[in-house]
């Protein structure tokens, strides 16, 4: 770069714009002193200098406001604009630096420093040209916004700095760094410094080409979708079908607003309603989120029945659907009383419990009729996978909801009548114990809050009134019992049985037979007949069939055309039943010696359990038979060792143990039996043997023996006083402890028998030998 004298010339500040020495282009100048400047130079020489302001929003620069590096410039032409502006072609000529700046009022005048490139150059000179050259054309054809012609005519350039300078006006570079380029006098350093710049734009092109093309993609496969969508919208439509899966979910959508969920709930719902939408139908796990929403919709969570809480039409249905049972309607009368003062008493838990037959599912059905509530009824016989009630978690193939959520879905309201059916005969084994997972079920402070593993969302069910049902209460675990109260239904009496008998199983029977009532008619004293002679139990279920017997018996008869009527009455049960099966009256039909009268309790209800004892020749061997259960063996042995301790005292020869085998023996050998309320009766049979006095055929007894001759209490008090009844035993010795549960026996019972309450085994044999107090 050649260095020449300074010259004086006007100057004119540009805004935005800058210019390269060999460039020509017109400029519009409307500022008063720029256009003064431009008056003075076409007076002078044409010469003027050009730089540009460094912040363009000034309107009156000063020295500081301008760049001292420009471009000396020859005006060519200058036009007037109707507008009083000029416009004036203008063409660099040469780099300039300002040395002095002069202010001449209407116009700026500077002194100038002015810098010529070298016409010749060096071999690397040539190669930054080329490599110059061949990243701008690369550039041209990446950015496709200069013509090829702007190519030949930089190609045809053979001054390397004029080269630099005509690509960087071509470049889009910001206006500081072309002034940067414009300050670089060296030409080496400038032509190093456009190759850099090429080379970044290169790389920036070579981006913007990839994001475009990425770009281009993604709208090329959204426009894909959105075309194939538009084409199955139109298929569906044409096809009279809703709109695939937008249409689904718009339906969804509507279902979860309307299911009344609670908030947490809903956003669960909502939540994967959205993952629904994402997944593809083909996926399996489409239909298990579609299956879980589904659940979610139907369940109720709001809707309710409203109770009916008049106290007189509830013991009316009561009254209607079952004869006795007085203490189950009281209680559930005294619920319905609660409810209709506070509305708001949480549903109680209530287990009947007693043998099979005597109505426990029936009457649970007869509650919600009173309450006018839904009826739900699960069976938890033979339950033992703890997921059967809590469900199984949505990660396990064909998971679904555990029972109670089922039975809460089927009964489609928040407050129904849930009867847990055969609740003592759930078990548990290495899939877990269902009864534990009762317990929250059946909490009155945790149910509101249940948690069932598929629904993962809390469960209200502390509007649900819980009623279980059981056979056996001793197989129901210790804190599950807890949480419920227990109501027993012992069994009906004779009477009890013909009333019910009369007024529901025949009608029914009739009915589902075919008959009318004209057709077939048993009369009272038949229906007394056969409860006593045909069957022997606590429920009904027996006296149902042998009535269902009568009816196809009858059915048959009419079909056949033999009659057209038939009469039931005492003396022809026997040719539509057969012989009678029990024996009633007396246990026994004479006083024994050695055989006595034992009340049982079991699942089937009360029973009589006949004891003999008999003697041989022998060493004193204690012989039990009847397949006896630990229990009941214990007991044979402690009133065995009571006998002998007070031997002298009950006149038993005191060394009958040295001359006597006993043997002991219930029979029904066949019949698994335990307990220790055989205690008093096994004591009574061996003093009987050993005395030879015999024992009152009309006594049934029942109690624990301890070795000092106390008589414990026992349970199933009702429930054996019951089956000494039906079995004709008029007198019952009994602990005088259960003096207590002699107010549930019924009044019709209680009346026909007498009751002897006993402390001790000296108070039982005074009342139980035929020849009065053993002396």
């Amino acid at each position: 770069m050649a260095y020449k004298e300074e010259i004086i010339v006007p100057l004119l500040p540009l805004r935005g714009v800058l210019v390269y020495p060999t460039m020509v282009l017109h400029l519009d100048v409307g500022r008063e002193k720029s256009v003064q400047a431009l008056e003075k130079a076409m007076v002078d020489d044409h010469l003027i200098f050009l730089t540009t302001q460094k912040d363009i929003s000034i309107d009156d620069p000063t020295e500081e406001d301008v760049y001292h590096m420009g471009t000396l410039t020859k005006v060519k032409q200058m036009l007037k604009l109707p507008n009083g502006t000029i416009r004036v072609l203008v063409e660099g000529l040469k780099r300039a630096e300002i040395i002095s700046f002069f202010d001449e009022d209407d116009h700026y005048e500077v002194s100038l420093r002015t810098y010529e490139d070298r016409e010749t150059k060096d071999a690397e000179d040539q190669a930054l040209m080329r490599t110059m050259l061949e990243y701008f054309e690369q550039y041209i054809k990446m950015s496709k916004k200069i013509s090829a012609e702007t190519y030949s005519s930089v190609a045809d350039i053979e001054e390397p700095g004029r080269m630099a300078d005509v690509i960087s006006s071509h470049l889009p570079l910001k206006l500081k760094e072309k002034q940067e380029i414009l300050e670089t006098v060296d030409i080496k350093e400038r032509m190093n410094r456009i190759i850099e710049i090429l080379h970044n734009e290169k790389e920036v092109l070579n981006l913007e080409k990839k994001i475009g093309q990425r770009v281009k993609r993604s709208m090329e496969r959204t426009q894909k979708e959105y075309y194939l969508r538009e084409q199955m919208k139109a298929i569906q439509k044409e096809l009279g079908e809703k709109e695939g899966k937008s249409g689904e979910i718009a339906e969804l959508t509507e279902k979860i607003e309307q299911a009344g969920m609670p908030e947490h709930v809903k956003a669960t719902a909502f939540k994967e309603l959205d993952r629904y939408e994402k997944v593809p139908s083909s996926s399996a796990e489409s239909a298990v989120i579609r299956n879980y929403i589904e659940w979610l919709i139907s369940l109720p969570w709001t809707k309710k029945t409203d109770d009916d809480l008049d106290i007189h039409k509830a013991e009316r249905i009561l009254n209607k659907d079952h004869y006795g049972l007085e203490k189950v309607k009281e209680r559930v009368l005294e619920y319905l009383a609660v409810q209709q003062l506070t509305r708001s008493l949480k549903g109680p838990i209530l287990c009947l419990a007693g043998p099979p037959g005597v109505g426990k599912t029936s009457l649970a059905r007869s509650i919600a009729t009173s309450l006018n509530r839904k009826f739900v009824r699960i069976s938890l016989g033979g339950v033992r996978d703890e997921s059967e009630i809590r469900g199984h978690r949505r990660t396990y193939v064909g998971a679904m909801p555990g029972r109670i959520i089922q039975g809460m879905r089927k009964a489609g309201t928040i407050n129904p009548v849930f009867l847990l059916d055969e609740i003592d005969k759930m078990s548990s084994d290495f899939r877990g114990d269902p009864s534990a997972a009762k317990l929250e079920v059946l909490d009155p402070e945790q149910n509101h809050n249940f948690s069932d593993h598929y629904i993962e969302e809390p469960y209200d069910l502390s509007k649900v009134m819980f009623i279980a049902t059981a056979n056996d209460l001793s197989t129901i675990p210790g804190p599950l019992r807890d949480r419920m109260e227990i109501i027993t239904i012992a069994g009906y009496t004779e009477l009890e049985k013909i009333h019910i008998a009369k007024d529901h199983l025949l009608p029914k029977q009739i009915k589902e037979h075919g008959l009318t009532k004209a057709q077939l008619q048993v009369r009272e004293d038949a229906i007394q007949k056969i409860v006593r002679y045909y069957t022997r139990e606590a429920g009904v279920r027996g006296l149902e069939r042998q009535l269902a017997t009568i009816c196809r018996k009858t059915a048959k008869i009419i079909v056949s055309g033999e009659k057209k009527r038939v009469v039931v009455s005492e003396k022809n049960v026997e040719e539509f039943l057969g012989k009678p099966k029990f024996r009633y009256g007396q246990a026994e039909m004479e006083d024994q010696v050695g055989v006595a009268t034992g009340l049982a309790y079991t699942t089937f209800g009360g029973d009589t359990l006949q004891i003999e004892v008999s003697l041989s020749p022998g060493k004193g061997k204690l012989v039990l038979t009847g397949k006896l259960g630990d229990v009941m063996k214990e007991s044979a042995q402690a009133a065995f060792s009571y006998v002998r301790s007070k031997a002298k005292e009950l006149g038993i020869d005191e060394n009958f143990h040295e001359k006597y085998d006993i043997h002991i023996h219930v029979p029904e050998g066949a019949v698994p039996k335990d307990g220790p309320s055989a205690g008093i009766t096994i004591a009574t049979a061996l003093v009987s043997a050993l005395s030879g006095k015999p024992i009152s055929k009309e006594v049934g007894m029942t109690g624990e023996i301890t070795l000092r001759g106390r008589v414990l209490p026992i349970g199933g008090v009702k429930e054996k006083t019951l089956s000494a009844h039906r079995a004709g035993i008029t007198k019952i010795i009994l602990p005088k402890e259960n003096e207590k549960d002699i107010d549930e026996i019924p009044d019709s019972v209680r009346d026909e028998l007498d009751f002897v309450l006993v402390s001790h085994v000296d108070e039982v044999l005074k009342h139980a030998l035929g020849g009065g107090e053993v002396q």
